[in-house]
């Protein structure tokens, strides 16, 4: 009896083994070494795999360099830290606290693949966050339910604040007359990365759509004019994001992207607020003091129109067709000025708009009128949507479509979600980041999803994996998404139900083209 038992007991012990031999998928070899992934609902997972070399000590503010070669396997069961910055905090919206770190530069890969034989399209996911905040390891950003419907997620990490995008004439002596978009430069490094070694994972390097959100939006515009991306993907998708303004001088409205010139008095100005005599000095100091000196809040730094990473003005590369020319899926949502403003008076609002569009700001008061405190916040909500994220869409939209050969998909999203029942969102509409949690399936426990929003994140997920597939959302069961074509353009209003509709706010994006028209005929503007 006693010997049956223990030949019971170690048949358990190697039918546990056999169990948990079965969940551990083989290791997959990357350029730099081994990696040894985890399987979580029948998708495989590995997170925090390095893409480069850690930017630290005199590798601060310099492109990145290869990841380090490692021996043996190495473990991706955790995602890495985010890189440096001050999180802001706000758990209604899924805004959790992060561990930081200068050492950052790492990837994370779902994919549903059993065999490297496989080739699925690959989605590379770019985080928002003003270029000051963000990380991959939200919840919200977990790949899960989009590589279930077969396709590879990768999400990438680039640098922010001063680590990423702080320009200096002694940074731009060493880097042949460029400095300051090293986040940029991650970004594209992990692209290469991608080329490199999806393929291991089941991922079809053919097929890359790069697709992000706010500032990872803006970046998703930024790659599709850089001749440095350029064959790194095949499509993209720019979720409240596009970078089509002018160069911004002073405090114009509606402008972020610097000349380098000024990025690097810019950089000179805050060195000299550090106390560091010279970028060496700087280098030595600890993360945490530069961090401290850093502007406070989002979109303290910002890409510059470097020559380099970035030639010139967008809309001057667009109009003259220099671009990578791919297919794009690109919009905005309803409401995305409610995030950024919370209350304004009618004083406040005129003040601010002739302050930042000068000459013409009748004109910008003319199409978002105000005659009273509640009326000059709705203007000011809707001037916000359109200036920063609107009007970008809407001239990528035109311009793309009458220069290049990809198609472009554009939507507006106007699907309210369920937000906290608190005084601060009983008037939002469809805000800034709403979509987020439709793409990838993953609600916050502070708004959880309806039968309504499960099935809206279904077709929204659909139309996104469709596209990665073939450079066209459309597919079986989903309602027509006509691309965009003038002169009767029409746009996929996603909500309940979705359908294909006018340009919205029509009206007002014009005013803000005239503006801009105006911006680029009385100033002076880096050329491309």
């Amino acid at each position: 009896m006693k010997l049956i038992r223990i030949i019971s007991a170690f048949l358990g012990v190697l039918a546990f083994s056999s169990a948990i031999a079965a969940q551990a998928p083989k290791p997959v070899r990357t350029q730099a070494g081994l990696v040894q992934g985890t399987i979580e609902d029948g998708i495989t997972v590995y997170k925090g795999v390095p893409f480069a070399a850690p930017p630290l000590g005199n590798l601060r503010w310099r492109a990145p360099q290869p990841p380090i070669p490692w021996k043996g396997v190495r473990k991706t069961d955790a995602y890495a830290p985010a890189c440096m910055q001050t999180p802001i905090v706000n758990r209604d919206l899924g805004l959790e606290p992060v561990t930081t770190s200068e050492d950052c530069l790492y990837l994370n890969i779902w994919t549903p693949a059993k065999s490297p034989r496989e080739r699925h399209a690959v989605m590379v996911w770019i985080y928002g966050g003003g270029f000051t905040i963000g990380g991959t390891s939200m919840p919200q950003y977990d790949g899960e339910k989009l590589a279930k419907k077969g396709v590879v997620l990768v999400s990438v990490a680039y640098r922010l604040g001063e680590f990423g995008f702080l320009a200096h004439p002694e940074l731009s002596a060493e880097n042949h007359g460029h400095s300051g978009n090293y986040g940029l430069l991650d970004q594209i490094a992990g692209l290469r990365w991608v080329q490199r070694n999806i393929a291991a994972f089941g991922g079809d390097p053919s097929r890359v759509t790069i697709f992000g959100e706010s500032a990872g939006g803006i970046s998703v515009s930024m790659l599709a004019a850089s001749p440095l991306a350029g064959g790194l993907f095949q499509r993209a998708i720019s979720e409240s994001g596009g970078s089509l303004a002018p160069a911004r001088l002073a405090r114009e409205g509606g402008e972020n992207v610097p000349p380098l010139s000024l990025a690097e008095r810019n950089g000179a100005a805050f060195l000299a607020k550090l106390g560091a005599a010279s970028i060496a000095d700087a280098r030595k100091m600890s993360a945490e003091d530069i961090l401290k000196h850093s502007p406070p809040g989002m979109g303290g730094s910002w890409p510059n129109f470097d020559g380099y990473v970035l030639p010139g003005d967008e809309y001057d590369l667009y109009r003259a067709g220099r671009y990578n020319d791919t297919p794009v899926l690109i919009g905005t949502n309803s409401d995305e000025g409610a995030l950024f403003v919370a209350s304004t008076t009618l004083p406040a609002y005129q003040a601010a708009v002739r302050s930042g569009y000068g000459e013409y700001a009748d004109k910008i008061l003319a199409a978002y009128p105000a005659d009273s405190d509640a009326q000059a916040l709705r203007s000011d909500r809707d001037l916000a949507r359109d200036a920063t994220f609107g009007w970008n869409t809407w001239a990528w939209a035109r311009l793309q479509s009458r220069t290049g050969k990809g198609k472009v998909y554009v939507y507006y999203f106007s699907h309210r979600p369920q937000y906290p029942n608190q005084p601060r969102y009983k008037d939002w509409g469809a805000a800034h980041g709403s979509e987020i949690s439709y793409v990838f399936g993953n609600f916050i426990p502070a708004m959880p999803a309806t039968a309504a929003d499960l099935t809206l994140s279904d077709e929204v997920s659909s139309y996104w994996v469709n596209f990665a597939n073939t450079g066209n959302p459309n597919g079986a069961g989903l309602p027509q998404w006509p691309a965009f074509e003038e002169p009767h353009a029409q746009v996929m209003n996603l909500n309940d139900p979705s359908k294909a509709i006018p340009v919205p706010h029509l009206r007002k994006l014009e005013a803000l083209d005239g503006y801009y028209a105006w911006r680029r005929k009385s100033e002076t503007k880096p050329k491309p």
